[in-house]
């Protein structure tokens, strides 16, 4: 029986918020059996599930809500808990989005590693994917069908030099999460950025934090993680956001140009046909994790 995990104590990091620009701190806390992925706005003392009924936003991130309270840009914590096998945590910010960190949910699998990884008396449970559910939007798609573990393949196609025609898959099963995509970062184009800038959005946005382009490549100085670290990046983000069924999947998905919308949209059709998965006790695990350092602010 594989059991399910959650961290051997608390632990706490600090960054700024991708599009406040404004320090955030975020603690992240071992929880209980079938507690799953829950957030915590400290600020205002109220919990928001980690799930896909409480997503009120996909615009440039996902954003969970409650009342009053919101908190964007959870898919690079929620990728790494998902990436590294974490069933239930509670997770503490202090204000309205996750901390970017360097991009990538890299940060994040190193707050967990350090935190460490316990198991838990109970089974874990996962969602079976029985039969193919897809989404179409004009140029973009998106579908989930059976499968023995958990794969991911991703086509990034738009016209650019780095963008185009790039298809990426990754199976869990057999390749390390931290290794192969939690390092890959966001990315986007730099007169996108100063647009959002100037509108009063992604404030916190650098090349510290992002892959930033131009019409020929690259800007930053350290150039790309991968030869394919932009694409690499959606897979992580999808990764974050499948995780928002509450289970761990087991099945696979592809994707054509989709994002947060579309990966939230797939979900919900899954979740709406009841004959289309089953939740069940996992006899193998479909996760393989690397261990991998990396030097951010973090206090244990």
């Amino acid at each position: 029986m594989i059991q399910q995990r959650t961290l051997d104590h608390s632990i706490r990091c600090s960054g700024i918020g991708l599009h406040t620009g404004k320090k955030i701190e975020l603690v992240l806390n071992p929880a209980e059996v079938d507690t799953g992925i829950v957030f915590i706005r400290s600020d205002l003392g109220i919990e928001i599930q980690g799930h896909v009924d409480s997503v009120v936003d996909t615009r440039l991130c996902t954003t969970i809500g409650k009342g009053e309270a919101k908190i964007a840009t959870i898919e690079h914590i929620m990728s790494a808990l998902a990436g590294l096998g974490i069933d239930n945590a509670r997770i503490e910010v202090n204000g309205t989005e996750v901390p970017v960190m360097d991009g990538s949910a890299s940060p994040f699998v190193f707050l967990i590693q350090c935190a460490g990884i316990v198991e838990q008396n109970k089974a874990k449970k996962v969602l079976r994917i029985l039969k193919r559910v897809s989404i179409e939007d004009k140029d973009k798609s998106c579908a989930l069908y059976p499968a023995s573990g958990f794969r991911v393949s991703y086509l990034l196609d738009y016209p650019h030099p780095l963008l185009s025609n790039c298809k990426v898959s990754f199976d869990f099963s057999r390749q390390a999460y931290a290794r192969e995509v939690g390092r890959a970062r966001t990315f986007g184009f730099i007169h996108e950025v100063e647009a959002l800038q100037k509108a009063g959005l992604a404030l916190g946005g650098s090349m510290d934090n992002a892959v930033v382009l131009d019409k020929y490549g690259v800007l930053n100085t350290g150039g790309l993680r991968y030869a394919d670290e932009c694409a690499r990046h959606k897979v992580l983000d999808t990764v974050g956001d499948l995780f928002l069924a509450g289970y761990p999947l087991v099945g696979a998905f592809e994707g054509e140009r989709s994002g947060h919308a579309m990966n939230c949209a797939i979900v919900k059709a899954l979740l709406a046909d009841e004959s289309a998965w089953v939740i069940e006790d996992l006899k193998e695990d479909v996760h393989t994790v690397s261990t991998q350092t990396s030097s951010q602010s973090i206090t244990v």
